[in-house]
């Protein structure tokens, strides 16, 4: 809902473009340090904590829409809001994440799914209450009823008897441990260049069929949609693939998203650069998931939290600086050759992931971990 609504924010708030993007650096500073506190307090607590990450959040929504009048308190709600967006993000990859090992079937990349999925309907939703000149909290309010019901039958299943986190431990295949950084944070590197490839279309779309390609107002949002789109149907379409071809399936993707972007970046009208947004956005779909899921397969359950919360923290900064990458590329070399920069990305994890992966030492074929011994529990 927010992506949607930021022009209204922005004209509620009475602030420039400049002033924006300074208040949109407060997403970030928030949302950093709560992904770190959220690993730790779901290893802690439980999943109780992502029924109440995932209700908060949408409260925090209603408000900033509501209190959002100038600059400060545009400030102040973003920060929250990253902080219960980051909060979330954490809690609900760390449950799909223990759903798919308790199920033995794959669950996290249509948990993604059904995510870019929302992101098609909302932005509808806020184009819809705008073209109505409805209040801008309306849309937000309807996200926050939506969030306190899924929280509360999360909280409710939860209660009903979900395993204790110590339980699943000692069935678990030599798995790798939270108390060594290095693994995680090297998955997070990846997750960092996918998420830095992903972002970069998503934010960037509009504006190269504007500037570029000379589309008119309505033709500029198709971009963002398109993409959007065909992330949620390759989600949903690859999502029963199992984390033994996870190198694959990344290597593919990563190879298909450097693909989609050199297709864009010489694209001659909006359909051509429409069809690279679709590869591109097949390609970028199915990497993030699939890293998460290797972390998931390897990891305890008691050090589930915190292990999603470094890969999550990490590759966030790539979601964070994606945009920026772009964005000083075009000043340079213009938008088309910044979306080469934006396939120099993808052609980079293509290269990396073999090599990462087996740094790593987590399994992402049928076996567990050969040398487990060298993820020291702290």
């Amino acid at each position: 809902m927010w992506g949607a609504s930021v022009p209204r924010v922005q004209h509620q708030a009475e602030v420039t473009d400049g002033q924006l993007g300074f208040a949109l650096l407060f997403v970030g500073a928030g949302a950093l340090p709560a992904m770190l506190l959220a690993g730790r307090a779901l290893d802690r607590w439980g999943l109780k904590v992502a029924a109440g990450a995932i209700a908060l959040l949408g409260v925090v929504g209603a408000g900033l829409a509501l209190t959002a009048v100038n600059l400060p308190s545009l400030c102040v709600g973003l920060g929250v809001a990253g902080a219960s967006s980051g909060a979330a993000d954490v809690t609900m990859n760390a449950v799909a994440g223990r759903a798919e090992k308790n199920a033995g079937r794959p669950v996290i990349t249509r948990v993604h799914g059904v995510f870019s999925t929302f992101v098609v309907l909302t932005s509808l939703g806020a184009g819809i209450t705008s073209a109505a000149s409805w209040p801008l909290a309306v849309p937000f309010i309807a996200v926050a009823v939506l969030c306190l019901v899924a929280g509360a039958a999360m909280f409710a299943a939860v209660s009903r008897g979900v395993p204790a986190d110590d339980e699943a431990d000692d069935e678990a295949p030599a798995p790798a441990r939270s108390g060594r950084l290095a693994p995680l944070l090297i998955i997070g590197v990846l997750g960092a260049l996918a998420f830095a490839s992903e972002n970069a279309h998503q934010s960037w779309s509009a504006v190269f069929a504007q500037d570029e390609l000379k589309a008119g107002a309505w033709l500029t949002t198709v971009a963002p949609a398109v993409f959007a789109g065909t992330v949620a149907i390759t989600r949903f379409s690859v999502g029963g693939l199992k984390t033994a071809h996870a190198r694959s399936v990344i290597l593919i993707g990563a190879l298909a998203a450097a693909g989609g972007a050199l297709v864009i970046a010489s694209a001659p009208t909006l359909f051509v650069a429409a069809l690279g947004l679709v590869l591109a956005g097949a390609g970028t779909a199915v990497l993030f998931p699939t890293l998460v899921g290797v972390v998931s397969r390897n990891v305890e359950e008691r050090y589930r939290g915190r292990a999603t919360s470094i890969v999550s923290t990490v590759s966030y900064l790539g979601f964070l600086l994606g945009p920026v990458y772009v964005g000083a590329w075009a000043d340079a070399a213009g938008l088309r050759g910044a979306m080469v920069a934006v396939a120099a990305l993808a052609a980079a994890l293509f290269v990396l992931t073999p090599v990462l992966l087996r740094l790593s030492g987590f399994a992402v074929g049928g076996t567990a971990p050969r040398t487990p011994e060298v993820y020291a529990d702290r």
